[in-house]
């Protein structure tokens, strides 16, 4: 398709884009038809519509789309902003060197979500060409405008090759995802077998034993064996953080504190404002307003319920804390044993020493079809402290759920070595610039170079760390 047959719209809001047209897009872009729910149409409505991310709070739409006679063809959500706060990859030192040098940097262009430093689809598009044509309709856009630079945060594979074919400089950063493999020890013993970590507990290998590696456990149809349970995922860890993982559960359980999910709908209003009180506490600790208003909350409970999750910690019947984490799909049919999800009360996970989790409501149950399960940590907090409730509402009961549901993946958010003690292992993110200025581009380019090894040595290091039993370890 010649480039002249595409015609360029740049429109002030999400709502003036028909949601259906920009979510089948959005469908497009990944293989098994998969909404990432951050890009979906509903969820950047909400921003707007909230007044969350609006011209007021400094991020100005101007969703950029391309179509094609009828067809929307190719769309990405731009902002105008005039700071960088809710963006996770940081560029205020490029902001401070335009300003010594008298030279604005602000507006800029941005493409992303706002607010949510999770990777996924940035570049909508029908086909790789289209995506190309994107690419550069927004640098020359830019560039028409005025615009110091443009930059795409937290981008797919796909939008990667499409920028970087396009001469932008890529910049990467680390993030911690969990990914629910179960490892094997395999042994050149003459049986040939491979044993499960589950059955290895207390082995010894002395010297002169058989060698012996970790690889994911198969399946009979060749893929990786997810876990089978929370027990079975802390024997993959080395004994340290085994012995760490169950203390920090113990305090939990000991205080007297217990969980409950609910998902989709089934997350109730009077859980939805809690959460919200214990949301904008957390900001406010730190000396911040929160960047999502309550209107949001209430939208995404109205117009995307089946993407969130939400445990409540409770202690003698009373909630005092929330860990709110977004999903891949919604609910469908059940997948697990116990009805609603629910662990037996003072079951095996008790008697390792977490604490106690139900579910509350019927959509307990979900099953997402063949596209990728994923969970994604967002937002947590506690009207009471409680040592190691964190720990608990943000990383464990997550993972023990998502084993549970047969999540393939647990996305932690942005930043934090604190997680790989909790196994989330460090995973290499992507984002695109373009800078208008040849010198600043050229100086940028540079610095990206030298913080790009840094980035290289930092993953390196972060390996020699893997919280995963090694070969020989108990």
């Amino acid at each position: 398709m010649a480039e002249n047959d595409y015609v360029i719209r740049v429109l002030d809001a999400p709502g003036l884009i028909d949601g259906a047209a920009w979510n089948a897009l959005l469908a497009l872009q990944d293989a098994d038809g998969g909404l990432n729910p951050f890009m979906r149409h509903e969820y950047l409505s909400a921003m707007h519509n909230s007044g969350s991310a609006t011209p007021a709070t400094g991020w100005t739409p101007r969703f950029f789309t391309l179509w094609h006679g009828d067809e929307l063809a190719g769309a990405c959500a731009l902002y105008l902003k005039d700071h960088s706060y809710g963006e996770y990859v940081f560029d205020h030192a490029w902001a401070n060197a335009y300003h010594q040098h008298g030279l604005a940097y602000y507006p800029k262009a941005l493409v992303a979500p706002p607010f949510t430093p999770v990777p996924g689809p940035r570049l909508l598009a029908r086909d790789a060409a289209t995506r190309a044509l994107l690419v550069q309709a927004l640098v020359a856009w830019c560039g028409d405008e005025g615009l110091s630079s443009l930059h795409l945060l937290f981008t797919s594979d796909a939008d990667v090759a499409a920028c970087e074919e396009a001469g932008l400089m890529l910049r990467h950063n680390v993030q911690f995802h969990w990914t629910n493999v179960a490892p094997t020890l395999v042994t050149s013993c003459a049986s040939g077998g491979a044993l499960p970590l589950s059955s290895q507990e207390g082995a010894n290998f002395p010297g002169g034993g058989p060698s012996e590696n970790f690889a994911p456990e198969r399946r009979t149809d060749g893929n990786p064996r997810p876990f089978r349970d929370f027990d079975e995922f802390l024997m993959s860890l080395s004994q340290d953080k085994r012995k760490k993982i169950r203390q920090e559960r113990r305090k939990v359980a000991d205080a007297g504190v217990s969980f409950r999910w609910s998902l989709g709908s089934d997350i109730r209003s009077a859980d939805w404002d809690f959460f919200y009180r214990c949301y904008e506490r957390t900001y406010y600790e730190h000396g911040n307003a929160p960047y999502l208003s309550r209107d949001f909350f209430r939208r995404m409970q109205q117009d995307m319920p089946e993407n969130w999750l939400l445990f409540v910690a409770e202690r003698d019947g009373t909630p005092i804390a929330t860990s709110l984490i977004a999903v891949s799909a919604g609910p469908v049919a059940p997948t697990l044993p116990t009805a609603c999800g629910s662990l037996p009360p003072g079951g095996a996970e008790l008697a390792r020493g977490g604490p106690s989790l139900r579910s509350t409501g019927a959509a307990g149950q979900i099953d997402t079809g063949p596209q990728a399960r994923i969970a994604y940590g967002r937002y947590w907090g506690a009207t009471e402290r409680v040592d190691c409730l964190h720990f608990e509402a943000c990383y464990y009961q997550p993972l023990q759920w998502c084993i549970q549901h047969g999540y393939q993946r647990f996305e932690g958010g942005a930043q934090g070595e604190h997680k790989m003690a909790r196994a989330l292992l460090p995973v290499k993110t992507t984002s695109a610039h373009w800078l208008a200025h040849p010198a600043f581009a050229d100086a940028v380019e540079r610095f990206l170079e030298r913080e790009g090894e840094g980035i290289s040595g930092y993953m390196d290091e972060l390996e020699r760390r893997n919280p995963f039993r090694q070969a020989g370890g108990a």
